[in-house]
């Protein structure tokens, strides 16, 4: 059985680990986000405020917890995206998901 190959680079950035997290599972807590994407939970604290800031993502207090909603149809904010929106990304990256 072939080895798993292991880098240390991703091709995706935190913050789209966690927007990814969030578009999975709108509930999510920072503790599984930051399990999940390999971050501290005060790292994922401050990407979902920045994400939530640059108005992304919104945030509802439901009872204990957050609920959380992705901005899709939004810009992704890189220079090279030519237009592209949140939502083209996460479509493309939960196809095999």
């Amino acid at each position: 059985m072939p080895k798993p190959l292991t880098h240390k680079w991703t091709f995706l950035t935190n913050h789209a680990q966690v927007l990814m997290c969030i578009s999975h599972d709108p509930g999510v807590r920072l503790r599984d986000i930051s399990e999940r994407v390999g971050i501290t939970e005060r790292a994922a604290h401050r990407i979902v405020t920045e994400l939530a800031d640059a108005g992304y993502i919104t945030r509802e207090r439901k009872g204990r917890r957050n609920q959380y909603t992705v901005q899709a149809h939004l810009p992704l904010p890189d220079k090279l995206t030519n237009g592209q929106k949140v939502e083209d990304l996460l479509s493309i990256l939960a196809a095999d998901a």
